[in-house]
C-alpha cells in the first residue's frame, strides 16, 4: 500500500507540473437565480458548456415540484443531467489538483460549497468552477447569486470541505474516456472513497471540528461502516459551533454543525436509522421541519424511523407527505410499498 501511495503521489506531482499555469473554460452561459434556484441554475450553466440552452425556468419545474423546496440534492442534479443524455461523475473527496486537471481538460465542475451570509446564517450553495490561475493561486467560478467570482485555492477548499468536497462533472458521453483520464484515481469509486476517509481522518485529528467529524462519518458510511459513522456523527454534533460558518446562528439551533447542515447532508440520519437510533432521527428531522416545513427528505427519514419503531400508520403518513411534496420520489415510493 505504501508503494502504491508513493507511486500515486509521484504520478500526481508529475501531472501537476504538466498542467497549464492558467485555464479558462469558455462557451458557458451565466444566469442569475431566483429564490432557492441555485441548483437548477448551476446545472443549466454546466450543460450550456455543451450547447444546451435550458435555463432555470425549464429546469426548476422538473427538480422542484413544490415552492418550499429548499434543497435540490447533487443526486437530483445528476439525474437531470443524465436525462439530457449526458455522462455524469458525482462523488465526494475531490481535491484542488483534481479540479485543475478537469478544468485543464475543458470540463467545468459543479462544487457543493458553504455560503456564508450575515443576515440569515450559512447555507449550502452550488458554484460552477470554470478556470484557475496558478500565478494568483485562484479558481474562477460562476455563481448564480453573485455573478463571476474568484476564490483562492485555500478559500475554495475550506468552503468545499463543508460538504466533504462533493463535486459533479457533466460531459457528453463521447468524452467519457477524456473525463476518466482527467479524473485520474478519482474515477475509481472505491479508491476515491478510501482516499476521502484518509483525508477526513487527518483533518479530524488536526482540527477536531464539527465539519471534519461530519466528513469522517460520511466517509465511513460510504465504505459500509455505519457504526463507525455513528461515532463520528456524534462527535460532530458534540463539537463547538464555528461562528465563521454560522455568523447569525439562531438561538434554537443545537449541536456543533452549522444549523442548516441537515437540510443538505443526510448521512447522520441514514447512519442513525441503520443503528436503530430512531428517536434521534425523529428529533433531528423535527428540528429541520421547524424551519423548512416542505423538506421532503425529512419526511422520508421520519418514515424510516417510524417504521423502525413499529408505528406503521405514522410511517405511511410520512411517506405520503414526502410524495405529496415530491411526486415520483422513488425511495419514498419503495418504502411505502413495503408497508
Amino acid at each position: 500500500m505504501r508503494v502504491f501511495l508513493s507511486l500515486l503521489t509521484c504520478g500526481l506531482l508529475g501531472v501537476a507540473s504538466a498542467l497549464p499555469a492558467q485555464v479558462s473554460v469558455g462557451k458557458i452561459t451565466h444566469e442569475y437565480q431566483r429564490l432557492n434556484n441555485c441548483g437548477p441554475v448551476t446545472v443549466g450553466m454546466a450543460l450550456s458548456r455543451w450547447g444546451s440552452t435550458l435555463n432555470q425556468y425549464d429546469i426548476a419545474p422538473k427538480l422542484k415540484t413544490n415552492g418550499g423546496d429548499v434543497n435540490v440534492s447533487p443526486e437530483e442534479l445528476a439525474a437531470f443531467a443524465r436525462s439530457q443524455s449526458m455522462s455524469v461523475h458525482l462523488a465526494r473527496g475531490g481535491t484542488p489538483l483534481m479540479l485543475r486537471r478537469l478544468l485543464a481538460a475543458g470540463f467545468p465542475v459543479i462544487a457543493e460549497t458553504w455560503f456564508v451570509t450575515h443576515d440569515s446564517g450559512g447555507m449550502g450553495h452550488y458554484r460552477l468552477l470554470t478556470g484557475y490561475d496558478d500565478a494568483g493561486g485562484t479558481f474562477s467560478a460562476l455563481d448564480s447569486y453573485m455573478g463571476r467570482l474568484g476564490f483562492s485555492y485555500a478559500e475554495l477548499d475550506e468552503l468545499w470541505r463543508a460538504f466533504g468536497r462533493t463535486y459533479l462533472v457533466i460531459a457528453p458521453r463521447a468524452r467519457q474516456a477524456e473525463l476518466d483520464a482527467a479524473l485520474g484515481y478519482h474515477a475509481d469509486a472505491r479508491v476515491s472513497k478510501r482516499a476521502a476517509l484518509r483525508v477526513a481522518l487527518n483533518e479530524a485529528e488536526k482540527k477536531n471540528d464539527a465539519v471534519a467529524w461530519l466528513n469522517v462519518g460520511q466517509a465511513k458510511l460510504n465504505l459500509g461502516d455505519s457504526r463507525g459513522a455513528v461515532r463520528a456523527f456524534d462527535a460532530a454534533f458534540a463539537a463547538r459551533p464555528d461562528p465563521k460558518l454560522d455568523p447569525t446562528r439562531p438561538a434554537h439551533a443545537v449541536g456543533g454543525l452549522p444549523w442548516r447542515t441537515l437540510w443538505y447532508s443526510f448521512g447522520p440520519l441514514e447512519a442513525y436509522t441503520r443503528n436503530a437510533r430512531y428517536d434521534d432521527v425523529l428529533r433531528l428531522t423535527s428540528a429541520v421541519l421547524r424551519d423548512a416545513p416542505a423538506h421532503e427528505e425529512m419526511y422520508y427519514w421520519r418514515g424510516r424511523a417510524l417504521t423502525g419503531l413499529g408505528r406503521v400508520a405514522d410511517a405511511k403518513a410520512a411517506y405520503r407527505e414526502a410524495l405529496r411534496l415530491r411526486p415520483g420520489f422513488l425511495a419514498a415510493q419503495t418504502e411505502l410499498a413495503k408497508l
